[in-house]
């Protein structure tokens, strides 16, 4: 990891990204906008989770475990957002 601006800067722009996606999905499939905007806010709530995990590691003193620690993040954020699309692309199924 470079730095903890660099890896806050990464969650707001897959939040973004991913909010844009749901307002494409909006504004294609109307009738989906509750679960869409459901989705939404779960994102947010992620993105919120997502910074307070980054700003506490476990053992801030021990620079292998705080790697670790990291690694392990980023992998987390990967797949808790790669989740959140396929549920955006399964409501956009239906």
């Amino acid at each position: 990891m470079a730095n903890l601006r660099v890896l806050k800067k990464e969650i707001d722009y897959r939040l973004e990204e991913f909010v844009f996606d749901c307002e494409m999905a909006i504004y294609f499939q109307p009738s989906n906008e509750e679960a869409v905007v459901a989705l939404m806010e779960k994102a947010v709530d992620l993105r919120n989770a997502l910074y307070y995990k980054a700003n506490h590691p476990t053992e801030p003193h021990n620079a292998s475990l705080v790697r670790k620690y990291y690694s392990a993040f980023r992998r987390d954020m990967v797949s808790s957002y790669g989740s959140m699309f396929e549920e955006l692309s399964q409501i956009n199924n239906k």
